[in-house]
């Protein structure tokens, strides 16, 4: 800003003279009716009515004229800002009023329309993946059979061929109610159930008892105490272990796709003969056998993973359970629900399936079925 000059004319600081300071006007409330936004607006003030504006920068040049212009020329640059300031104002409630009711009508939300206020969740997979096993059996014409968790001790082993001192039967593996002595137990297998059955129904069976188990493990990645079985039993004049080997290769292929069964014999004292019963590798199908270039980080480049346990159910348990061995016969088998579960999905730690962290069940929603 140059320093005062008493000689300087007003009439020859263009900024200053009537015709500029009108058009500085102009300019600014032709920018502030153009402007459609509040955005758009607020860069026509910065324009035309900040601080760097013309009409600011004019009112910086009174200060170099002489005393007597100072008057003149102060009242028309303030009678000019005045203007600026009140058109910009008037614009602004303009556009504001505007803008929301565009806004309003863009985001308008039917209060009408049903709201569910409870957050999504999702069927957990255990549950999931039991109800799809129990479909399996049920298309192919078995019953879904289902019994208490706390038993008696005798349905759990005694009837099931468990010998007295048999080492399941210790504190160390199996869960007593109070009193220790009262012949109650959390049952450690669903096999209970297939001995109510033969008690309670008329032959011929074909059942498939899912549920609950409890056994005295530890609870890591690969162990729970709390976990879940599935058991099948068939009792029918003429059963034979292909009969079992069919049904487990159907219920295989329906779980995990086309894959094969194998059986390697194994003791049980509910069937003889037992066996286990493995499943094919599902994603290497045996190729990595024998070729550490192509590794199998799912059966350990062994080709094949144990599944589950199965037989022909022991003639001393159908005694047990009233049945007439001269006429019938049957099988049993026995699979882990949550270690099929870890098989399908890829689960790496078993605590996962009972922490309830909802993300889990969310993650795996769908895929059990």
């Amino acid at each position: 800003m140059s320093g005062p000059n008493k000689s300087y004319d007003p009439v020859q600081v263009t900024p200053l003279n009537a015709e500029s300071v009108e058009a500085m006007v102009a300019a600014a409330l032709q920018a502030f009716a153009a402007a459609t936004s509040v955005a758009e607006l607020k860069q026509a003030r910065a324009a035309h009515a900040a601080d760097r504006s013309p009409i600011a920068l004019a009112n910086r040049e009174i200060g170099a004229l002489p005393p007597q212009a100072r008057k003149d020329a102060g009242a028309r640059i303030g009678q000019a800002r005045g203007r600026i300031n009140a058109a910009l104002k008037e614009r602004e409630a303009e556009v504001s009023a505007d803008e929301l009711s565009r806004m309003l009508v863009a985001e308008r939300v039917d209060v009408t329309l049903p709201v569910e206020l409870t957050p999504v969740g999702a069927v957990h997979p255990i549950t999931a993946l039991m109800d799809q096993m129990c479909d399996v059996f049920v298309a192919m014409g078995w019953e879904v059979a289902e019994g208490p968790e706390l038993e008696a001790e005798w349905l759990n082993f005694d009837a099931l061929n468990f010998i007295p001192d048999h080492p399941a039967r210790t504190m160390q593996d199996t869960l007593f109610a109070d009193p220790a002595d009262g012949g109650i137990v959390l049952r450690t297998h669903t096999s209970p159930v297939q001995a109510r059955t033969l008690l309670d129904r008329d032959l011929p069976v074909y059942v498939v008892c899912p549920g609950r188990v409890y056994r005295a493990d530890e609870f890591d990645a690969t162990h729970l105490p709390v976990f879940h079985q599935i058991e099948g039993l068939c009792v029918d004049k003429g059963i034979t272990m292909g009969h079992l080997r069919g049904t487990l290769d159907a219920f295989a292929r329906a779980m995990f796709g086309d894959v094969r069964t194998r059986m390697r014999p194994n003791f049980f004292p509910f069937t003889e003969p037992s066996a286990e019963v493995d499943l094919e590798c599902y994603v290497c199908h045996g190729s990595s056998v024998g070729d550490p270039a192509n590794p199998c980080r799912t059966c350990n480049s062994e080709g094949w993973i144990e599944w589950g346990g199965c037989g022909i159910v022991n003639p001393r348990v159908l005694q047990a359970c009233g049945v007439d061995t001269d006429i019938y016969s049957g099988f049993a088998f026995g699979m882990g629900v949550d270690r099929t579960l870890m098989f399908r999905n890829n689960t790496a730690d078993l605590r996962d399936t009972v922490e309830g962290d909802i993300r889990f069940s969310r993650s795996l929603a769908g895929t059990a079925r």
